[in-house]
């Protein structure tokens, strides 16, 4: 599977670029391969624990380059964190320093490659290679700003920025163009290019600008129509504009759906690269972690994505189901999953699961919601998600225990909660205020006892009703899909050139 690589097309270039990533990651991973796994003492088993279940690699070669930046500087924080508490590092400073520079060096971000290498090397001569990139880049980006300074001219007139603002239609905008400017869609080609360069140099800001005007202006079925959305889309990630950053995936989900490509291993190649840049967007979203169930658990296409290519997607999907206020109505369709890819990928946040819903050891996840702590603390996407995490999981335990006993000790409780049973008392009597348990805590004999809670009728044919307007909308679009396949001429072709 080919890394994505915004503005390039599907080619050998995209596949060297891939293979390039995943040395920058053996370098980086290199620390670890003498380590023994036989150990006792508890640092070093957090040190491999946090090795050995840290996704950045695999997730590192679908991501573009700059994508990769937040995942490695995260790890260099991680590290002085460690540092700092005197804790041994689960990578070593000069393999992540390492990491980046070959990462960044295939850029055009070549100061900042200078800056890495001085880190590195010293006072140490910089290579001539990199003195002859940067000012190659410095002329390259003189030559892009000449030729579109026109262009840039139009875009930045009043009148123009102001029919930008209040025109989303970019057939109605084009024509207004043309009409009042003598604008030529070819220029278009010229703008793209300059677009590319500002990403490629970090500038983020200028590349949104201008790839939401190409966007805009351009038919989807123009040759840079795709790789300028996912452009768009690396761009507004890497400013961390999650409300543009979420249209910009839903309008790249929008038309990977519609299969422009002609191959079901090309689509389901964007589908893989779509979903793990989704990660940036689902984790921090407000709406995130309901959407990426929406998106991996209920969509088919999705999911078989994940379980044909990319299974380790199910720790994030199974965080966000976890910490989700409707548990309940999709925990079901999450174990199957589970159980099913259980062959193939597992690692604590799976088993606790496992462990919990298929298994009932409650031992056994009491010792994985520990693990999982680790996992959590040394991932990119789930740190933020960790007291929300652990806070749920527990209750997780509590509830499942709770639905086999009726009596219950809280000194037991608090050792399968991992907690003091003075704060398992607080915890359960937090619960019961706020209205999330019915039960009645025994002080004198350290006890609770639960509620008896039998659902109505209504409530039964409600829960077991939740998925079925899901299940008929994707219904819906798969006959819909089929019947545009079977008979095109009916369905409008939105993709058209004079669109």
């Amino acid at each position: 599977m080919a890394k994505r690589n915004c503005f390039s097309n599907l080619s050998l270039q995209q596949t060297t670029l891939s293979l390039d990533n995943r040395l920058v990651f053996q370098v980086i991973t290199l620390y670890h391969k003498g380590k023994s796994t036989t150990v006792t003492n508890p640092v070093q088993v957090v040190v491999i624990m946090a090795a050995k279940w840290d996704l950045t690699a695999v997730i590192g070669t679908y991501l573009d380059r700059h994508l990769v930046f937040p995942l490695l500087e995260f790890l260099s924080v991680k590290e002085e964190e460690r540092k700092k508490a005197d804790l041994e590092p689960v990578y070593e400073e000069r393999e992540l320093l390492l990491g980046k520079f070959e990462i960044v060096k295939h850029t055009r971000m070549i100061d900042y490659a200078i800056d890495i290498y001085k880190q590195l090397f010293g006072d140490h001569t910089i290579p001539e290679d990199l003195l002859e990139k940067r000012g190659k880049v410095v002329n390259e980006l003189k030559i892009y700003q000449e030729e579109t300074n026109d262009i840039r001219k139009i875009f930045e007139t009043p009148a123009v920025v102001k029919q930008i603002e209040t025109t989303r239609d970019g057939r109605m905008l084009l024509e207004y163009l043309v009409k009042n400017y003598e604008f030529d869609i070819a220029w278009m080609d010229t703008v793209y290019v300059y677009s590319k360069s500002q990403y490629e140099c970090g500038n983020y800001q200028a590349a949104t600008e201008y790839l939401y005007l190409y966007r805009l202006l351009v038919p989807s079925t123009d040759k840079n129509y795709l790789n300028g959305m996912w452009g768009k889309l690396a761009a507004e990630i890497l400013m961390q504009n999650w409300d543009n950053a979420l249209d910009d995936f839903n309008r790249l989900k929008e038309f990977i759906d519609s299969n422009p490509f002609g191959s079901p291993l090309v689509t389901l190649q964007q589908r893989t690269w779509l979903i793990h840049w989704s990660l940036f967007v689902f984790f921090n979203h407000p709406k995130g972690q309901d959407l990426i169930i929406e998106t991996f658990l209920f969509n088919r296409e999705y999911l078989n994505a994940i379980q044909t290519i990319c299974p380790h997607i199910l720790r994030y999907l199974t965080t966000a189901v976890i910490t989700n206020k409707q548990r309940p109505s999709v925990m079901k369709e999450l174990v199957k999953v589970i159980q099913q890819e259980s062959y193939q990928y597992r690692d604590p946040i799976t088993e606790f699961v496992e462990c919990l819903y298929v298994n009932f050891d409650f031992d056994g996840a009491q010792q994985k919601l520990r693990e999982c702590e680790k996992v959590l603390a040394f991932d990119f996407f789930l740190v933020s998600c960790l007291e929300s995490f652990i806070e749920n999981a527990r209750l997780v335990i509590f509830e499942t225990f709770c639905c086999i006993h009726q009596c219950l000790s809280i000194t037991m409780l608090a050792e399968k909660l991992n907690m003091t049973p003075e704060a398992a008392e607080k915890w359960i009597v937090n619960l019961i205020r706020n209205a999330r348990l019915d039960a009645k805590i025994d002080s004198q004999l350290g006890h609770v006892v639960m509620g008896t809670k039998k659902l109505s009728p209504y409530q039964q044919l409600i829960e077991k009703t939740k998925v079925l307007s899901l299940r008929a909308q994707l219904l819906t679009t798969n006959v819909e899909k089929k019947a545009s396949a079977n008979h095109p001429e009916r369905v409008p072709y939105w993709g058209a050139q004079d669109f």
